[in-house]
Order: C-alpha cells, then structure tokens, then sequence
C-alpha cells in the first residue's frame, strides 16, 4: 500500500464518488470512469484544467489553503474529510518518528475496565484490542485481548452474524481507520494490516478504496447475541489519559429498556462458575 501520491489518490478517488447532477452538471456523453471529470472539477473550483491534473498526478503537491478548500466545496467533502485532505497537501519531512507497533494500556485505565459494570475493552490506533474485561468477551468472543476490530469484523463469519447492521457498520470503522491514521497510511503497522484485509476481504477493499475519513464517534449499534437475544446498545468512546492513542470501547444500554434486561442477564450468565461434571456414587 504505498501512496507516495497521496493526495492524488486521494482527489481521484473521492471525484469518481461526486455525480455531474449533485453539483448542477448535465450527464450527456460517454464517461469513462464514474464520477466528475478532471475538468469539470477544476472549472466548479476556479482553477485550470492544468493545474487541477498536476495535483492529481503529483507533479504540484503545493496547492494553497484557498485551493484546497475550493476543490474541497467541489467534491462535497465534509469538515474532516477535508481536514484530511489538507493533511495531505502539507509538506512531509523525509524521516519521522514512527508510531509503536504496540501501545500499553496505562493502569489505571485497565483498573477503569476491571470495575466498569459493562463490557469495555482499550484499543490502540490500529484497533488491535490491548485489554478487555470477562463481560466484553462475553459479549463478543473477538473482543479479546490480541484481537484486531477490523480483522474481526471483516474476516470473522460469526463477528458478522453478531452485527444485523455490519454491512453499515464495517465501512464506517474503515473510514474512522484511516482518519486516525491520517497522512500515515505509509505506517509499516497499517501497510501489513490493510494489504492482509484487502487480499481477503472484497468488502474492505471496497471500503478502503472510497478514502472515507470519519472521527471515531459514540453511537448505537445492534448485537444479536446468540444467548440472550438482540440488543441496542451505545458504544461510547473515551480516549485514556495518559496514553498515545489508546482509546477505551464501553457497550452500554439504555436504563429500564428491554437491552439493559438483557445485558444485565448476559452479565449474570458470565459470572456464572462453570459447572462441573458430577461423579456417580460408587456402589
């Protein structure tokens, strides 16, 4: 996954999702390729055809802010995306300090998960889970230290059936992905992790190649656990104090509903000592 051209691809790929009618365009003729022309994009912007193609190409990676944010108007990109995409047109220094492979959850984070009351797991910006409590995994068996959300989500048939929402869902974790890796998609950690899903995965690839960008955000998801029935539950995200990047999950319903019955029975089903076999008395 090397994009030196960066923002190139990334102008290419987000103007193949803007139709001609959503910005006033007729759609006569023959388009080769979904989406805007390079030309229509540039005059919708006020800027040359010319310049607009050497951004693309890469060979002007020095667009002003006034440039950006008119081209940004062009293919509707929303706050972050664009955001985003000014990451990408700033000058990057030929060496870096690399991000961790692996990130520690400090302790008393992983005290917070210990004593929550509801299933939370810590993630680090590669959504490999670094610490989860007994209720999580209850919860999902994936949610399990050393396994990775997007691996899970993307790979796994039974994290699928899990999710009655996943064909919504998966993509929206893929472009919160890439918004926390922001111009780093060159990350030798992300590199390995996207090429791995992309060779096994159609819908990632999909997903990966449309160049969403999302802020994570708390919001409601539905889990059809097997055991205790579908829920709708919030799934908050706090970032941990004193950490670089790591990002505590908690799965919470709402008080006096129906899911909160059911997660209290999930919890009550998890506390319970496994039962042992009972030996026949001898005669």
């Amino acid at each position: 996954m090397r994009e030196e051209n960066r923002l190139g691809t990334y102008l290419r790929a987000r103007r193949e999702l803007v139709t001609p009618e959503s910005v006033g365009l007729p759609a006569h003729g023959i388009r080769r390729v979904p989406g805007l022309r390079r030309e229509e994009v540039a005059m919708l912007a006020g800027i040359s055809a010319e310049y607009y193609l050497r951004l693309e190409q890469g060979r002007d990676r020095n667009p002003s802010p006034q440039v950006l944010d008119a081209i940004a108007r062009v293919l509707r990109l929303d706050d972050t995306a664009t955001a985003y995409l000014h990451e990408l047109a700033a000058p990057r220094p030929r060496t870096r300090a690399r991000r961790p492979r692996r990130r520690s959850v400090p302790p008393h984070t992983a005290q917070l998960l210990d004593v929550i009351g509801v299933p939370a797991i810590a993630v680090d910006t590669y959504f490999d889970v670094l610490a989860a409590n007994a209720l999580a995994t209850a919860l999902a068996p994936s949610l399990r230290v050393g396994e990775n959300r997007l691996r899970s989500l993307f790979l796994d048939p039974a994290e699928q059936l899990l999710y009655p929402d996943w064909a919504r869902c998966a993509p929206q974790l893929v472009a919160t992905f890439r918004n926390q890796l922001g111009p780093d998609v060159d990350d030798p950690r992300a590199v390995q992790l996207v090429g791995e899903l992309s060779l096994a995965s159609e819908e990632f690839r999909k997903a990966w190649a449309r160049h969403d960008v999302k802020p994570p955000r708390s919001k409601a998801v539905r889990l059809n656990h097997p055991q205790v029935g579908e829920m709708r539950l919030w799934m908050s995200k706090l970032q941990a104090d004193g950490s670089d990047g790591v990002e505590v999950i908690a799965y919470h319903a709402e008080p006096g509903t129906a899911d909160a019955e059911r997660l209290g029975l999930l919890a009550s089903l998890a506390a319970e000592p496994p039962r042992t076999p009972v030996e026949a008395a001898p005669r």
